[in-house]
């Protein structure tokens, strides 16, 4: 162990295997089954683990890389792990704010209390950008709109999980959840603990359930057909929707195998036209309906919009749900739990300042050089500004960003979030990671235990996305051990 880990010095923020020395309680069993390996060994299970990864083909696109855009997505065999009652409480938090979000796009696509009641700025809700009109006054199945959720979260230097993101219209990356974990099983078995890990292949099984109950009305589950839709091969997660189609055991169709005919869903096939009746999309509502939308769309369907209308297809996740993961928006998110539910939040929200509002801009302006700030409409770890990284000339560039589009910037103070081990050129060293767990709703939301942990391809980097260069680790929930004989 001394071999492996002789280099490892801790950086600010909260270690998740370390306390100081010593590891963690969570992460004993771990350090034992480490103990026997040198730096050689352990080098020749990570390659075993990177070519299973190439051989499944587990990959991601960089559409901004001019020297090839697929890559296999890296990945550690140190895992994140989360003890049970730790994971309960992240469960519970996630459990209360998907439901509070889905009561608040009800009410957005309804009667806007939410707005009358001073609960939020009208220009972020029915002014918004990714407000839908032709979703006003329809209300889908079970009241469901996010049907599946990526929330991220960050540990932060106290220890406490919070709330970074939320990404409710295509959110993306649970299939690698799904292959960390065969990867692990097949690569290091003996790591795993005796008492278990609590399992995700249950995923597919658990979405295409939450599909099935959101199915329009009057269609029996037994006769219920739901499908896929994706924007094709150059999509950077086809390798997704491939992987999700068959773990449910259905079909995988672009826009092209569709048609709408009565205001009814059809899938083309050998023997004719035959119904559909819920599409889980992996396409933006940009581009689901080139007669309502963008009317140079190839992705999607014409007539689509129509037929959701009527009520004789469900969508998911449901039109115009971009207004409630909004980076503004989130920032209100806390109020709009305790609105709808009269509860307190579980969990709490990384603090959010919002540069359009003149009192957050000048806090921003102020005090740049401590914060983050990022795009307000950005994604993928592009064009984020993270000011205690920066210098005098691109402090003074970014300010002057900020006063000439604020509405569309936010800010973020730097949070110091937790590292993991990471084995580099040198050994071990720390790197920062996020959590991003997977909720799936149909009757109620469904927190797939653990989620994607993303780690920061270097030890001075604050990015974890995949297009930045960032790879991922399997994310243990550890189950209760079994209770004391009386």
């Amino acid at each position: 162990m001394q071999d492996l880990f002789a280099g490892y010095r801790p950086i600010p923020g909260y270690d998740e295997m370390f306390d100081g020395e010593r590891p963690r309680p969570a992460y004993e069993a771990l350090h034992r089954a480490l103990a026997g390996l040198d730096a050689d060994a352990y080098v020749e299970l990570q390659d075993a683990a990177d070519l299973e990864t190439l051989n499944n083909g587990i990959t991601f696109t960089v559409y901004a890389d001019d020297a090839g855009t697929e890559r296999t997505f890296p990945f550690s065999l140190i895992p994140r792990i989360v003890e049970a009652a730790e994971w309960r409480r992240i469960e519970t938090g996630l459990r209360q704010r998907i439901g509070a979000l889905n009561l608040f796009l009800q009410d957005v696509y309804t009667e806007h209390r939410c707005v009358k009641d001073g609960v939020i700025p009208p220009d972020l809700v029915l002014g918004h950008a990714a407000f839908v009109r032709e979703a006003v006054d329809v209300v889908p199945p079970l009241g469901c709109y996010v049907h599946v959720a990526g929330c991220d979260l960050v540990r932060c230097d106290d220890g406490e999980f919070r709330l970074l993101e939320d990404n409710l219209r295509t959110p993306s990356g649970v299939s690698y959840v799904i292959e960390n974990r065969r990867t692990m099983r097949s690569a290091v078995p003996q790591f795993f603990p005796r008492a278990g890990v609590a399992s995700v292949d249950e995923y597919g099984d658990r979405l295409l359930e939450s599909l099935l109950a959101c199915r329009p009305s009057g269609v029996h589950a037994a006769d219920c057909r739901v499908v896929v839709l994706t924007p094709g091969p150059f999509n950077s997660a086809y390798f997704e929707h491939i992987f999700l189609a068959r773990e449910m055991g259905i079909e995988l169709v672009e826009g092209r195998d569709l048609v709408v005919s009565d205001k009814r869903l059809y899938l083309r096939s050998t023997a004719g036209l035959e119904r559909v009746d819920v599409v889980y999309r992996r396409v933006d509502d940009d581009y689901l309906d080139p007669g309502v939308f963008r009317s140079d769309s190839m992705l999607g369907v014409p007539g689509l919009v129509d037929a959701y209308r009527a009520g004789n297809v469900a969508i998911a996740n449901a039109l115009g749900t971009g207004v409630a993961d909004d980076k503004m928006v989130f920032r209100y998110v806390p109020d709009l739990i305790r609105y709808y539910t009269g509860e307190e939040p579980v969990l709490d929200n990384v603090p959010t300042f919002l540069a359009n509002r003149a009192d957050d801009l000048e806090y921003i302006l102020d005090n740049a050089a401590d914060l983050v700030v990022k795009p307000k409409d950005g994604s993928g770890g592009y064009g984020v500004f993270i000011g205690p990284q920066a210098d005098a000339a691109q402090l003074d560039r970014q300010r002057r960003k900020l006063r000439e589009s604020p509405a569309q910037w936010i800010a973020q103070p730097l949070q110091q979030f937790s590292t993991l081990p990471a084995f580099g050129a040198s050994g071990f060293e720390p790197r920062r990671c996020d959590l991003r767990v997977f909720v799936v709703t149909g009757e109620r939301p469904w927190p797939l235990p653990g989620g994607l942990t993303r780690v920061a391809p270097n030890s001075g980097s604050y990015i974890v996305n995949s297009s930045q260069g960032g790879g991922s680790k399997d994310t243990w929930v550890l189950r209760d051990p079994p209770p004391e004989p009386a």
